[in-house]
């Protein structure tokens, strides 16, 4: 069983691939000055990339775990992720409010999908 690790620091990898599974780290928006709607842009973009670094992508999302700031946002959110995510591969998903690791940041986003 082979694992790889992707983008990987001294304290976490941004992507980890096992089994034919992409399990992608909480991703954030690299520059946290917008609103909730420009930060889950940011997110989500950050997220193509990774799931395409790792041979996958948003059509093969097997789950997400959406964390707010402030779960006021979540329809501002959901319009931002429903342009987003494909139809018909909408992953099992959870939103949940949450502190983030800085007030800056308002969602936080993570997924795992299938390999290719």
């Amino acid at each position: 069983m082979t694992i790889k690790r992707l983008h990987s620091g001294p304290r976490m990898s941004q992507a980890v691939v096992h089994n034919g599974v992409v399990y992608l780290a909480g991703q954030v928006a690299k520059g946290p000055d917008g609103d909730v709607a420009d930060q889950t842009r940011q997110v989500l973009a950050g997220i193509d990339a990774l799931l395409a670094d790792a041979g996958s992508d948003k059509s093969r999302l097997l789950s997400a775990t959406i964390y707010l700031a402030d779960i006021a946002d979540f329809q501002k959110m959901n319009g931002v992720w429903d342009a987003w995510v494909v139809a018909g591969s909408t992953p099992a998903r959870a939103t949940v409010e949450a502190s983030l690791a800085t007030p800056k940041y308002l969602v936080e986003i993570m997924v795992t999908a299938a390999t290719a």
